[in-house]
């Protein structure tokens, strides 16, 4: 344990600085995403099931079309992409953990769900003209520095058919100082983290003008090295997403507050949905 590189991660660091680890594609920790993402109860990697399922009827019930071409970004284990495809819809789902694809085709091969799923960095979507909705839910568009979602957005632009829709959420901006979280530390002798002994050491910081909270976690054990992680998330209001969007070719941008449950501060009015339409006259080539 190195206490002096330790001391040092504990600084706020500038605006994006990134970790030195990835949380996706650690074999332990992939493993132990998607059994937080299969537990129907918690509002953790994935929703709980109850809002998994309002949400779904929410799109559905926006989109009001049938037999729908619908592409979800960020899919994890297919909870949403099993729900749109038992209602008739043919589905496709990326996603960044091969852990959580892998899983994802077994279900659907052992339901019979006729589901494409990729294991890909949606960054990476090379697709045209092609969907009726692409969704990406449970505030992934938040983690994405500036420079990505601008990458994201147009990709998903180009993927969508002329009049087809595109339905994020957000954080929003609201109690911006209360969603900073205090520092904490813990030991354990296996966990989320590693399967061996280690110490975690978490805290946030707030950068006010960019309304960006870092949540940081330092995990180290009894060799030299720390594995650091860095979570920049982003908060909005319903004016910035339209400022990101109308520029990029999308019209009738619409938000709502009103989708999840008031349950928590990362629930009912602290989360944005937002939908978006590709002009009906425009084809990307």
């Amino acid at each position: 344990m190195n206490f002096k590189d330790i001391i040092e991660f504990t600084k706020k660091p500038q605006l994006y600085a990134e970790g030195n680890a990835v949380m996706w594609t650690d074999a332990h920790i992939s493993e132990q995403l998607l059994n937080i993402h299969l537990n129907p109860d918690i509002d953790l990697a994935s929703r709980r099931r109850s809002s998994i399922e309002s949400t779904v009827d929410w799109i559905l019930n926006s989109m009001n079309m049938e037999k729908m071409n619908i592409l979800d970004l960020g899919c994890g284990p297919g909870l949403y992409c099993e729900m749109m495809a038992e209602k008739g819809h043919k589905v496709t789902g990326i996603d960044f953990s091969k852990n959580s694809i892998e899983y994802a085709r077994k279900e659907a091969t052992r339901k019979s769900l006729d589901i494409e799923y990729v294991n890909q960095n949606y960054l990476e979507l090379n697709e045209e003209n092609r969907y009726d909705l692409v969704m990406m839910v449970f505030t992934d568009f938040g983690v994405l520095k500036p420079h990505e979602r601008e990458i994201l957005i147009r990709n998903i632009h180009r993927a969508l058919k002329p009049g087809g829709i595109f339905i994020f959420d957000v954080l929003s901006d609201m109690d911006l100082e209360k969603k900073v979280s205090e520092r904490t530390w813990e030991v354990e002798e296996t966990g989320f983290w590693k399967d061996r002994p280690y110490l975690i050491l978490s805290d946030s910081f707030l950068y006010q003008d960019e309304e960006v909270i870092l949540y940081q976690h330092i995990v180290t054990d009894e060799s030299e090295n720390s594995d650091v992680y860095r979570f920049w998330t982003h908060f909005f209001t319903s004016d910035d997403l339209k400022k990101m969007l109308e520029p990029e070719g999308f019209e009738d941008i619409e938000c709502s507050d009103k989708v999840l449950p008031e349950i928590d501060m990362w629930n009912g009015k602290n989360v944005l949905f937002c939908k978006a339409r590709k002009a009906a006259g425009e084809m990307d080539t």
